[in-house]
């Protein structure tokens, strides 16, 4: 007996453990299991959960889950994650750091600019520390959990949090490999592999290599990703696993083009400079986790997550342009970040009759240690005249590069301590067959502690709070239910201000009301959203570029958001997402004496109006299979620069196709065709001298070979 069932069957609550006596298991997730066909053959189907879910399934839990599957970001030939979020309402790219790390905004909120965006991996969290580019290689699906879910996961923003589900070891032997080759010299090559050791032991190992140059001058990337993981049966009812990541990332840090008003628009010109090389990222993951089932559909699960990760590297960065003399004045400066992140968690979940009501109980708690080792050395002129070789200057319109490179003096050498500790309870009552209510509360404490090398002083911050969690649930019918929720959250900021002093956690409370449907018999499902979040204590980075930060006071953001699919006939379908974003600063402040910042002023790479569309066809050619579609994302006018508040990205509408094809059993073929109308466009920026343009139209090929 065998357990066939696609990936892209894969559901949001659970994986299915599929035992047979004398024969080997598989982890898989479907609704089904194929029934045996020996009768003698006794087949248990037991649910391997997801953290912070409990057995609530994801129709019942007030908020919006957006679930993106591996299909998805096979046909449409995505590879990282920032660009398969693009493909869900109200999350919009950010300014990424050169292009070294994931930055977005969910509901227009991203956390700390200084960092990596916040989001999980099987549960645990994975934007702390420096990883590089996110890939897709290995990933199951991405879940996007709109909404105020801070109150339980702990370290999220209000917008809402990421969780990506890893692809996890099968029992039955499987695999495929590929090849991708597309524009800008593009190569990539893929492959995974799952079989079993044991009859109680299985294994999988995938991973990916990509090589690329880019549409900017002088601007290349290379990627090495491993990922082995393993899963054993310790007995009928528990479960261990482990997973192993391995990220190398050797990148040009690219911070875009300088704007200037009346230029012609350039994708290519590189005002940084080739001789400083890449910005070298090493990362290395362990997850283990355990679940252990109990009888009356209770579980326990525990998990231990170690993170380490490395970032180093110079870079010659724009500073601002220079109309009297047409260049461009930049800065230099080496960074050399180390982290460490050690996380861990246990929960209990299940059902329980208590006065005559079903109650679904969530009990756990986390613990986390994180340290960061930053040193910045720097570069820069001291005021805003002078010739070019002292500006460290490079021509605007025909930047010519140089090996003769300014030495770099001491900026920043501080060591960032953070332990953090969180208990929390939910439950989700039943009552009546229509009625669910939702309680929850999360109890954390916070300790921080920085030492700045430089001036031999040390800032601590120690902090409790509290942020409770309410939800309500009504059932209109088996296909759809309406439901709201109220939350508050809380985040701990890292670095320090011009003083040398650890800010206030950022703090937030939310609302939302939202419709769910599946309509499964006309292959109509999704679900909208109301939404609005007050958040404080907000970071923004100093302009003397000297890696402080100041707390910008209050912001807040309100909205709608639509994402839905529907199969218009059995061999064509709809998907669509659409968001509302009204995101902006709640409170006029002044900054470092000179910037101030209005009340009601747009908060930074936040469109209005924002939205996807794919259209996706089966067909038959001849003796062939496959399928070919479109997607067209939207993108409205959106703010480039924060404190400046005059600065904007004009909307733009890109057009991707795609065409996949079956040459045999085993063999397909996929092309995709990104940017179709060569439409020129910035895709965010962080202050003029640092706006990045997007790529010019792409095509790119791949062959995959599946066994």
């Amino acid at each position: 007996m065998k357990c066939h069932i696609p990936v892209q069957q894969l559901k949001p609550l659970s994986f299915c453990v599929a035992v047979a006596i004398q024969i080997p298991f598989a982890v898989q997730g479907a609704d089904s299991i194929e029934s045996a066909e020996d009768s003698l053959e006794v087949i248990q189907v037991k649910s391997l959960r997801q953290s912070y879910r409990g057995n609530v399934k994801a129709k019942d839990l007030p908020q919006a889950i957006a679930t993106i599957s591996n299909e998805t970001l096979e046909i449409t030939g995505i590879t990282g994650l920032t660009d398969s979020l693009e493909l869900v309402s109200g999350v919009t790219r950010q300014n990424d750091f050169g292009g070294l790390w994931d930055m977005f905004a969910i509901r227009g909120f991203a956390g700390d600019e200084n960092l990596p965006s916040a989001y999980l991996i099987n549960g645990f969290s994975a934007g702390r520390g420096f990883s590089g580019n996110r890939d897709t290689s290995n990933v199951a699906f991405i879940e996007v959990l709109k909404g105020p879910t801070s109150a339980l996961y702990g370290r999220g923003e209000p917008g809402g949090t990421v969780n990506i589900t890893t692809k996890k070891p099968e029992f039955e032997e499987s695999g495929y490999v590929s090849f991708t080759a597309g524009s800008f010299a593009q190569f990539r090559t893929e492959g995974d592999y799952t079989n079993s050791l044991s009859d109680k032991l299985a294994f999988r190992v995938n991973g990916a290599f990509e090589d690329s140059e880019s549409y900017r001058d002088t601007v290349d990337k290379r990627k090495t990703v491993i990922t082995p993981s393993f899963l054993y049966q310790l007995s009928d009812d528990t479960l261990l696993s482990y997973e192993l990541e391995y990220l190398k990332q050797e990148a040009d840090m690219d911070r875009g083009v300088v704007f200037v008003e009346d230029k012609p628009f350039s994708y290519s010109n590189f005002y940084g400079e080739p001789a400083d090389g890449p910005v070298e990222i090493d990362a290395i993951g362990h997850q283990f986790e355990l679940q252990h089932d109990f009888s009356n559909n209770w579980a326990f699960n525990a998990g231990l997550s170690v993170r380490t990760s490395t970032f180093e590297g110079s870079v010659s960065e724009p500073r601002w342009y220079d109309a009297d003399n047409n260049y461009v004045v930049r800065q230099r400066r080496y960074r050399e970040f180390d982290a460490e992140d050690y996380s861990g968690r246990f929960e209990f979940s299940g059902s329980a009759e208590l006065f005559g009501l079903s109650h679904n109980l969530l009990i756990g708690g986390d613990l986390y240690e994180y340290e960061l080792d930053r040193l910045i050395l720097r570069y820069r002129h001291s005021g805003a005249e002078g010739d070019g070789a002292d500006a460290f200057a490079i021509d605007y319109d025909n930047p010519t590069y140089t090996d003769v490179l300014p030495e770099m003096g001491p900026n920043t050498d501080d060591l960032e301590e953070q332990s953090g500790q969180g208990v929390y309870f939910q439950d989700q009552i039943d009552l009546t067959d229509t009625v669910k209510v939702m309680f929850g509360i999360r109890f954390d404490h916070f300790e921080q502690d920085i030492t700045n090398r430089r001036t031999d002083t040390k800032t601590s911050i120690s902090k409790s709070y509290s942020n409770p969690r309410l939800g309500l649930v009504y059932e209109l019918s088996d296909e759809a239910r309406i439901y709201s929720s109220y939350s508050e959250g809380a985040r701990p900021n890292s670095g320090v201000n011009a003083e040398g002093l650890g800010h206030e956690p950022e703090e937030s409370k939310s609302w939302e009301v939202g419709l769910k449907w599946e309509l499964n018999d006309l292959g109509f499902q999704g679900s909208t959203a109301i939404f609005t979040t007050e958040k404080n204590n907000i970071l923004a980075s100093s302009p003397a570029g000297d890696g402080t930060t100041e707390a910008i006071g209050e912001a807040q953001s309100q909205g709608v958001e639509l994402d839905m699919s529907y199969s218009i006939t059995p061999d064509l379908q709809l998907s669509l997402s659409y968001a509302y974003v009204d995101a902006e600063n709640a409170k006029e402040i002044t900054l470092w004496d000179y910037y101030v910042i209005e009340e009601g002023a747009r908060l930074g790479n936040v469109p209005e109006h924002s939205g996807s569309l794919m259209l996706r066809q089966f067909a038959e050619f001849g003796n062939y299979t496959g399928n070919g579609g479109v997607v067209i994302q939207y993108v409205g006018k959106q703010l480039g620069d924060f404190l400046e508040q005059d600065f904007d990205l004009p909307s733009y509408t890109l057009v991707n196709l795609f065409v996949n094809v079956d040459l045999t059993e085993r063999l397909s073929l996929n092309l995709n065709i990104n940017n179709l109308l060569d439409e020129e466009y910035y895709q965010n920026s962080y202050f003029e001298a640092w706006t990045m343009p997007g790529s010019p139209r792409a095509v790119k090929a791949s062959v995959k070979y599946a066994f």
